[in-house]
């Protein structure tokens, strides 16, 4: 899974402009306590800063929540709310960031780094995707957190990562309705093989599983008989895809066997139908 990549954490402590793309470090422990000692701001937010330096994510969460508990109405308490979500995304602590990300946009939607929070949330949902053969809330839900980054924020610096993110999820996505569909097709349940195919191709059409979907839907529809759909599914596919093996395995199922040495049959034998 593609990461993007870490900026120097000092600038983005400091001012949290640059695109800070993370990877993944510390694994999550047990949370330590922070114990109550009245300090000013700038002693604790250094502390944290420094904790961050030295990869001690969770001690620097812990810290930089200690600003926002001690002296809430700085500035500093905003900049550490977010670095507080920041580092527990680092610490893999996923729903905590999560929260404190949705409180920060809640509290600062005109913030300057409001469109950072929405796509360090994004992030957090992006890097829980399953393997397909698992459920995929998660790619639901980043699907939707980094649209809003697209949607709200095109020209920020966050927005183009955003979107080669939402393809990957989208693939994975389509990934998962072809596992199910070939399920489907192996058991004998052509209609139901049939309705995942076609959301791939209806849904997730600029997706690598679209040839592969039309050919297997080409196959559950001359299964069932249903011959005319076969040739127009057939068609689209060899007008779209017509030098994928997908497309060759498609003209030797329509034909009999034959193998196609001419990209755009069935453009040209079923170009009718269009």
């Amino acid at each position: 899974m593609m990461l993007p990549t870490r900026s120097p954490f000092r600038r983005l402590a400091r001012g949290l402009a640059p695109l800070s793309l993370l990877l993944l470090a510390s694994c999550a422990g047990e949370r330590e306590e922070i114990p109550y000692i009245e300090r000013p701001v700038e002693h604790i937010y250094t502390e944290a800063a420094n904790a961050m330096d030295r990869e001690n994510y969770q001690r620097a969460a812990l810290l930089f929540e200690e600003v926002e508990r001690q002296h809430p109405y700085s500035q500093w308490a905003v900049r550490a709310q977010l670095m507080s979500a920041y580092a527990n995304y680092q610490s893999l602590k996923y729903d905590d960031a999560i929260n404190t990300l949705d409180r920060f946009i809640a509290l600062h939607p005109g913030n300057r780094n409001v469109a950072y929070a929405y796509y360090l949330k994004g992030l957090c949902y992006y890097e829980q995707i399953a393997d397909v053969r698992r459920d995929q809330s998660m790619t639901e839900l980043s699907l939707t957190a980094l649209g809003e980054v697209v949607r709200r924020f095109p020209a920020s610096p966050y927005a183009r990562d955003a979107k080669l993110k939402i393809e990957l999820a989208q693939d994975h996505l389509a990934g998962k309705d072809m596992e199910v569909g070939r399920f489907y097709q192996r058991t004998g349940l052509h209609t139901a093989a049939i309705k995942r195919f076609r959301n791939v191709v209806d849904r997730y059409q600029t997706t690598s599983h679209v040839p592969e979907a039309l050919h297997r839907l080409t196959e559950s529809y001359l299964a069932l008989g249903i011959t005319d759909e076969a040739k127009a599914t057939a068609a689209v596919l060899g007008h779209n895809y017509p030098g994928s093996d997908w497309y060759q395995d498609t003209y030797a199922l329509m034909t009999g066997g034959q193998q196609s040495s001419q990209p755009g049959f069935f453009r040209r034998t079923f170009g009718s139908i269009f």
